[in-house]
């Protein structure tokens, strides 16, 4: 069976976006980069939230195309454009670049397509996180802390009622500082 797995950047202070959104202290050069293109051009499809996804379609559909984009970022242009993407949202009407839109997070809906064949489902957002955490979907998380500490701005994990016991299964540093924290679930989850 497929497996969800949570990947996102956060700061050391666990902030994944600024107050106002930005994500401008994100620190992708070459390296990370391609990385993250490996990583991500293996996966089946990519589960993101509204806010997210429309993030991505903003940049990435053409990017490519920019003669300033060059590198592991052109490449992942490719690499979006053809991945098959699910968004979750109540108000978005449709969505282009090979995205179905779902309207609910049903979990028996997510575990049929996690039943399905293919490479594993890369979540992102923080709000998407949160439902799929409460509904106990996530099975791995790839956090990417970055050296950086913004004081302020969204936190990817917000109160919960539950503890998820997990185990490190990869560890690495990047030449500009970021470190991958890879963890798989590692035991039940259990209320307060």
């Amino acid at each position: 069976m497929r497996k969800i797995v949570l990947m996102m950047s956060v700061s050391l202070d666990g902030f994944m976006e600024g107050p106002e959104r930005e994500i401008d202290w994100h620190l992708v050069d070459d390296e990370l980069h391609q990385h993250l293109n490996e990583y991500v051009a293996g996966m089946g499809a990519i589960l993101s939230g509204r806010v997210t996804h429309q993030l991505m379609a903003d940049f990435w559909p053409t990017a490519d195309a920019d003669p300033a984009v060059t590198g592991p970022a052109a490449q992942f242009a490719g690499i979006w454009r053809e991945m098959p993407k699910f968004v979750y949202s109540r108000t978005l009407e449709r969505a282009d670049w090979n995205t179905t839109v779902v309207r609910e997070v049903v979990p028996e809906e997510v575990l049929a397509l996690k039943a399905q064949p293919g490479g594993d489902l890369l979540l992102g957002g923080a709000d998407l996180a949160a439902t799929f955490l409460r509904h106990d979907l996530v099975d791995e998380f790839h956090l990417y802390v970055h050296p950086v500490l913004i004081g302020a701005g969204k936190r990817l994990f917000g109160p919960s009622d539950a503890r998820v016991t997990l185990r490190l299964s990869e560890t690495r540093a990047f030449g500009n500082g970021v470190v991958l924290l890879h963890y798989t679930r590692g035991g039940a989850s259990h209320g307060r």
